[in-house]
């Protein structure tokens, strides 16, 4: 045997292993051969031999978490001071939806409000008279919409410089009318633009026969609706009217019109000197352009050229050039309106509406006439009644009128 300090030690008699212990005698009542269970491996009292050892479980203190499985945790390590405790994670931004239907709505709705109103602000500027008030035995209504559009020479509003500048020749008394124009709009179709000669001899109510701008002269718009209507059997339902100054005004507010010339024009009367080909006419120049009667045919060109320049104006004013620029489409409007006179119960719409109707070129034509002819007030106009009487019988029907009827020159 071997002492823990190495050295071997002697054996000493008497004391033995517990492994080295003899077998007790059987007992009474035991097997041979066997052993006591409640005696087994338990040592007599003064017995020479070593007790039993009972191994004991190792308590490790990084196990006693109950349930714990693994290697054992490690122990702590000293990183400083501890670190502040997480925050909670902000709840992400939600970004909102463009709602570019509601935006163009606002905008659409915004742009309404401002027409509206500019519609509106400018209708009322409108000069209005009583052109068409009812009379016994008026005609009954036509189909289709007719305008009846004259062209005077008022003054009205102008400075002396200005009718200089127009050559307008200073005021003659009592206004006349230089222009004298039946647009018939019919429901399905061109329009019609029918220039009515201002020496058409023709009867008045109330002053018998005589040149038709006469009835202007006498009797204002009132009478002058009431004589065409006589003339041509046609139901006017629209009236308006411009003077010297607030035509030119209209041209210069579109920029000019260009027109084509179709001969040398020199007329010092209407201050005019143009010569022949395609170019744009100021104000003044229209307005002498349309004035003048220095050419061959005098007042049966002047009607064909007034024909010509109304149709390019209405060319000019509802274009898309004229449309889409605000900086020429409101100074022509605000122009229009407050240069023309109109019926009562005319409004801006109404206006517009002609001009819609006028785009892409109207049928242009004159009353057809049979000659001229000298009387009392001078040198007079004669229509063809038989082919007048058809050519406005047409109309009056809301037909086209036949192409035998239709004057394309003078």
């Amino acid at each position: 045997m071997i002492r823990r300090d190495g050295r071997r030690a002697e054996p000493q008699q008497g004391a033995r292993a517990w492994s080295q212990a003899p077998e007790p005698a059987p007992q009474h009542g035991a097997r041979p051969g066997g052993t006591d269970p409640a005696r087994a491996h338990r040592p007599q009292a003064g017995s020479p031999y070593a007790p039993t050892q009972t191994p004991q479980p190792y308590d490790d203190p990084y196990r006693r978490q109950a349930g714990h499985v693994g290697a054992p945790p490690q122990p702590p390590r000293r990183t400083g001071p501890p670190a502040p405790p997480p925050q909670p994670p902000r709840p992400a931004k939600t970004r909102r939806k463009a709602h570019w239907g509601r935006r163009i709505g606002l905008v659409l709705m915004a742009l309404l409000v401002l027409v509206g109103g500019s519609v509106v602000y400018l209708d009322r500027g409108l000069n209005r008279v009583d052109a068409l008030a009812d009379y016994p035995d008026r005609i009954g209504d036509t189909p289709g919409t007719n305008w009846l559009l004259v062209g005077s020479d008022s003054r009205a509003g102008m400075t002396p410089e200005e009718e200089a500048a127009l050559a307008t020749g200073g005021d003659v008394g009592e206004g006349r009318t230089d222009t004298i124009i039946v647009v018939h709009i019919p429901k399905s179709g061109k329009a019609t633009m029918v220039s009515i000669p201002r020496d058409s001899y023709v009867p008045i109510p109330g002053w018998g026969r005589d040149k038709i701008n006469a009835a202007f002269a006498q009797g204002g718009p009132q009478l002058l609706v009431q004589t065409v209507e006589g003339a041509t059997g046609l139901r006017m339902d629209h009236y308006a009217e411009i003077g010297f100054g607030g035509f030119a005004g209209i041209v210069d507010a579109l920029g000019g019109v260009n027109l084509c010339v179709p001969y040398p024009i020199d007329d010092p009367l209407a201050g005019i000197n143009l010569q022949p080909g395609c170019q744009d006419l100021t104000g003044s120049q229209a307005l002498g352009f349309v004035r003048t009667r220095a050419t061959p045919l005098a007042d049966l060109d002047r009607m064909k050229n007034q024909r010509a320049f109304m149709s390019a104006l209405l060319d000019k004013a509802t274009s898309v050039s004229t449309m889409i620029n605000p900086f020429r489409l409101w100074p022509t409007v605000t122009k229009t309106a407050g240069s023309l006179q109109v019926d009562e119960d005319d409004h801006l719409w109404n206006l517009a509406g002609l001009g819609w109707a006028m785009r892409g070129g109207p049928i242009t034509t004159t009353v057809p006439i049979a000659g001229f002819e000298d009387v009392d007030s001078g040198n007079v106009l004669i229509w063809d009644r038989e082919r007048a009487s058809q050519f406005f019988g047409a109309l009056a029907e809301d037909k086209p009128v036949p192409e035998s009827l239709i004057t394309t020159g003078p």
